[in-house]
């Protein structure tokens, strides 16, 4: 197979359309696809559906395509990291669907595996259990928790070999590999590109069926903040 998915970072954001829903991975800004989100912003998409750990920072990541406007909900666990979150929401300028992190990460799981949803006992009783449906297992109560797909995902990773198949650096990794199974198409940042052959096999998290386009790293997290590479 002599398949070459490297495209350029504007080729593969043609795939974003307005009223997309968009799993984007990362935790904070740890294994997140930081240029692909800075170009999105000179993108012309709106009404934006994202499902992620959290919305970036303020003004970093995902927290600039907020203050741009362009996102209409976001679905994740941990917002708290970026303030300008309850101001936007307070506002009536985002809607907000709060999951807990076991449960985000299992239903995108089950959305990527094809299961149509699941019953959990996380959050019965509480009022994230408000307008889903309960159920009585053995005596204990459950709710049902539906799996969680996307239109695109774009996810980031160490390395790739030129057919898409992704390795990923140390708890970077996070959500990544479970949201390259749930989206139609699926979008892989990496900050380094090998030939076919070049990546051991056993290490290979997510082979190269899931993945569609992979792109160059142009910026990236160190401790000072995010910068740009070279």
């Amino acid at each position: 197979m002599n398949v070459d998915k490297q495209v350029s970072i504007d080729e593969a954001l043609k795939h974003i359309k307005s009223g997309h829903t968009l799993m984007v991975g990362g935790f904070g800004l740890v294994g997140s696809p930081l240029s692909i989100i800075e170009r999105l912003t000179a993108h012309d998409v709106s009404e934006l559906t994202v499902v992620s750990n959290n919305v970036g920072e303020a003004g970093e990541g995902l927290g600039m395509l907020l203050r741009q406007g362009k996102l209409k909900k976001a679905i994740g666990s941990y917002f708290t990291s970026n303030r300008d979150v309850a101001k936007y929401y307070n506002a009536g300028e985002l809607e907000l669907e709060l999951l807990p992190q076991g449960t985000l990460s299992e239903a995108i799981r089950a959305g990527g595996a094809g299961i149509g949803g699941f019953y959990t006992k996380t959050a019965v009783g509480t009022n994230l259990a408000e307008g889903k449906e309960l159920k009585e297992i053995n005596g204990k109560t459950y709710l049902l928790q539906e799996g969680l797909t996307a239109d695109v995902a774009i996810i980031k990773a160490w390395k790739a070999d030129r057919l898409g198949n992704l390795v990923y650096y140390k708890t970077a990794r996070n959500f990544n590999p479970n949201m390259a199974t749930a989206a139609s198409y699926v979008i892989a940042e990496v900050d380094e590109i090998v030939e076919v052959g070049e990546l051991p096999p056993d290490e290979i998290v997510t082979p190269h069926l899931y993945v569609d386009a992979i792109v160059k790293s142009e910026l990236t997290l160190t401790k000072e903040g995010v910068k740009n590479i070279g």
